[in-house]
């Protein structure tokens, strides 16, 4: 199954995709006298999605193809999936290639990790917004797999790092690598890590949530970091260092997780932007498999100094 949260009428709602267009949860429980949450976030923490799921492949995908309040797809405007999440947490230079370009190691024992702030959070069609601070004078942008936490956990063991996961989503994580490498402003630090992640709009999530009946083996998924239409650099998630076993395991021995926590799995390779490029993570899979690509334009606030107060949350 899959889901998104959509624009209707001033508002964002939780609905089901269909080959047609969505269904907000709304309409299914009019018309099946369910109460299903339409707040794809309450959904998950509250321990619904399996329930939903079993139901629409139990004939309920049926069901959908005839129930009334579809969107049709050329009307669909995503939000991201939700927005206040407890916790965001990425991985860095989870793949050999990507360390190799900024000249490090990949991490072998522990991953390189680091947390961002819900407030970076935009959805697809969002502006990635450049920031105006001098300091910052090279963005990029960071195709990867993201992983939603379905529940409240603890003590992982890998073999069931799959119980408690909801799904799987494309993500755009942007750093700011001018500060973190240093520039003619600012002498660059690895502490800076904090800092240049978790600018305004630096966090793009969605536009669909994949649950993992879906996808059979992730490992086979390829993740490719696209710019301006073009695939900059792509690879397949078994060519992590640490997968997602690994990493879902390991920080639930160290942090725990909670339902809806969001896993940023790291990326193929960073790719610099700059005012008018267009950003984009596609991930597909064996026998055609496709999610819906992650698109998001760029804007530089140093040329647009007005917008700087009004940047999408």
């Amino acid at each position: 199954m899959r889901l998104a949260t959509i624009r209707i009428n001033g508002g964002e709602t939780a609905a089901i995709m269909t080959a047609g267009g969505a269904v907000p949860i709304a309409a299914v429980n009019a018309t099946r006298g369910t109460a299903w949450k339409e707040n794809l976030y309450d959904l998950i923490r509250l321990g619904q999605l399996p329930g939903l799921t079993g139901w629409y492949n139990q004939g309920g995908r049926n069901e959908l193809a005839s129930m009334r309040g579809r969107i049709p797809a050329h009307e669909i405007r995503y939000a991201p999936l939700y927005r206040c999440p407890r916790r965001i947490f990425g991985i860095g230079l989870n793949y050999t290639d990507h360390a190799a370009d900024i000249g490090s190691a990949a991490p072998e024992g522990f991953p390189g990790s680091f947390y961002k702030q819900a407030d970076t959070i935009i959805g697809p069609g969002d502006e990635i917004c450049l920031p105006e601070l001098k300091e910052a004078q090279k963005t990029t942008a960071e195709a990867e797999l993201g992983i939603i936490l379905g529940k409240d956990c603890r003590n992982v063991d890998e073999a069931d790092w799959e119980s408690v996961i909801a799904g799987y989503t494309t993500i755009l994580d942007m750093t700011e690598e001018s500060i973190l490498k240093g520039n003619d402003y600012v002498k660059g630090n690895p502490r800076y890590l904090t800092i240049v992640k978790n600018f305004p709009t630096f966090f793009s999530f969605g536009p669909q949530l994949v649950t993992p009946d879906e996808i059979p083996d992730v490992h086979q998924l390829t993740v490719q970091s696209v710019l301006n239409g073009t695939v900059f650099a792509q690879n397949r998630v078994a060519a992590m260092t640490h997968r997602p076993a690994r990493l879902i395991s390991l920080h639930s021995r160290i942090q725990g997780w909670f339902a809806g926590d969001i896993l940023s799995t790291g990326t193929p390779r960073a790719f610099h932007i700059q005012e008018g490029d267009v950003a984009e993570c596609r991930i597909t899979g064996p026998g055609g498999f496709e999610m819906e690509p992650l698109v998001n334009p760029v804007i530089d606030l140093k040329k647009h100094p007005k917008r700087a107060g009004h940047i999408n949350r």
